[in-house]
């Protein structure tokens, strides 16, 4: 006796679906598998670099799924971006032990709340460095507490050249420590609307001119963006320029600016945000690097991300979402002389680290 069943035409459909999903499968996990034998023996034929072998891998991949079926359903999966290197200090040379110029720069929020939390810090960040030159921003100081805070320094012997705000209190501020007293200082860049602030200190030595710059942060709402376009910024690359006829120049400091998307951790986001804004990339570009002067730690890591700044309302500094904001711009004619250029991130007591340059004598 022969039992028949009748199967209806939806269960039928589904039945075939099924099977075709199953064979599908069946065919991609071999057609997978067969792709990794071949990216295995190729990485050992090839001896290329890790990003090279990443690179390839990546394309290898994206010719796979051209090969697969089509889903017809659910969201594609964008593709994953190239995630730059980032910057750490192994990546410094070998020290360098001939004669040399060893500068550090280092905005410290606020050089007695600094100290009154790691007494110890400048001493230690000199002797690591074994550094000549020192630069400070934003030390936050009046005229009157300067005597106190050089004995807190802890440098003794030390020449220290300090310019603090006149136009408010705890505000802005900077400093040039030095183990050789300068051939001269300059308190500011000769302007009455900009020196108030104590934003800019400039030590002469033998062969070059050390300039130290806080440079004015566009503001919320971006309301100082204009002053600093159309004023600051033009007198700056002037007095700049005055300087370098004379002799070459190393500026450095927080310069409120990442240049360019590798020196922002979210880019997209930050379009109108103060210090990356369009305008003050373009005037950093014009007036700086159009000015004749080179960023001496781009040009040694031109594909690393490295920031300088982490906000510390958000414990950005733990998951690395900085920016670069702080700089050493070098004359074009020191471009040899530089041996390293190099940020200090595991150091703390600022929601910025030091950075440092070497320049070979």
């Amino acid at each position: 006796m022969h039992l028949v069943i009748r199967v209806c035409p939806v269960a039928r459909f589904l039945l075939c679906r099924a099977a075709q999903t199953r064979s599908r499968g069946i065919f991609l996990a071999q057609n997978t598998h067969q792709m990794g034998k071949r990216k295995v023996h190729a990485a050992a034929e090839s001896p290329k670099s890790a990003n090279e072998n990443a690179l390839q891998t990546t394309d290898s991949e994206a010719e796979g799924a051209k090969q697969a079926p089509a889903k017809k359903r659910g969201r594609q999966k964008a593709p994953e971006q190239s995630v730059l290197p980032e910057y750490n200090v192994s990546m410094r040379p070998p020290l360098y032990d001939g004669p040399a110029m060893r500068v550090l720069s280092w905005n410290v929020a606020s050089l007695r709340a600094m100290l009154t939390k790691t007494p110890a810090a400048m001493k230690q960040l000199v002797d690591a460095e074994n550094a000549d030159v020192v630069c400070l921003q934003e030390t936050k100081m009046q005229d009157k507490a300067i005597e106190q805070m050089e004995a807190l320094v802890g440098l003794p012997g030390w020449h220290c050249a300090w310019n603090c705000s006149t136009a408010k209190k705890g505000y802005s501020g900077t400093a040039i420590l030095s183990k050789t007293k300068p051939l001269s200082i300059n308190h500011g860049m000769g302007k009455d609307e900009h020196d108030q602030e104590g934003r800019l200190i400039t030590a002469e030595f033998p062969t070059v001119y050390v300039v130290n710059a806080y440079i004015p942060n566009s503001g919320e709402g971006l309301k100082r963006l204009d002053y600093r376009l159309q004023q600051w910024d033009v007198h700056l690359a002037e007095y700049l320029q005055q300087l370098a006829a004379k002799k070459p120049v190393v500026l450095t400091g927080d310069l409120n600016c990442a240049h360019q998307e590798i020196d922002i951790h979210a880019p997209k986001k930050n379009l109108r945000s103060p210090g990356f804004t369009q305008e003050e990339r373009d005037s950093f570009s014009k007036l700086l690097i159009g000015g004749g002067f080179t960023d001496a730690w781009r040009r040694q890591h031109p594909d690393i991300t490295g920031y300088t700044y982490w906000n510390y309302r958000f414990n950005t500094r733990t998951s690395n979402r900085g920016w670069r904001l702080d700089y050493f711009l070098v004359s074009e004619t020191l471009l040899e002389q530089v041996y390293d250029c190099f940020h200090l991130t595991d150091f703390m007591g600022s929601d910025h680290c030091p950075v440092g340059l070497v320049l070979r004598s």
